[in-house]
């Protein structure tokens, strides 16, 4: 199976939040040391649960789907549910685990991936910067 599939290709290609916010809570900035790949994330957090969302990101198509899949359902997500996201992910890609429920089941597009480990962390690194960025703001 090719892994750069049609579906990973429209998902990469429709990113959305792809502007900086004027004014987030929080800013974090997360890199992939293997491939390079780079997110900075803006969010702005009400109540536990993220309310305003922006970001820049350079990543490969895997990086940019997986950001599309989580960032197009983001507004009202707390950090426990991307913690249980992230798990989910790791488990589907590491541990033949089973497909993310909706609304995070195009996560199936990027499950050829889990043959490809050095394309893992390009997959993961949506879900790595915005726990970092709950983690700061609770910091604050």
């Amino acid at each position: 199976m090719d892994l750069y599939t049609k579906k990973i290709i429209e998902l990469a290609a429709k990113i959305p939040f792809s502007e900086r916010l004027l004014n987030p809570d929080v800013s974090t900035t997360k890199r992939t040391p293997i491939c390079g790949s780079r997110i900075t994330i803006d969010m702005n957090i009400s109540n536990g649960k993220i309310s305003k969302f922006g970001q820049k990101i350079n990543a490969c198509a895997l990086g940019q789907a997986s950001t599309t899949i989580v960032t197009r359902k983001i507004i009202g997500r707390s950090k426990v549910e991307i913690e249980e996201l992230l798990v989910a992910v790791e488990n589907m890609l590491t541990s033949n685990g089973p497909i993310p429920k909706s609304p995070f089941s195009d996560y199936k597009a990027l499950s050829p991936a889990k043959d490809y480990k050095n394309r893992h962390a390009s997959i993961m690194l949506i879900l790595h910067t915005i726990i970092d960025g709950f983690e700061k703001f609770g910091e604050n």
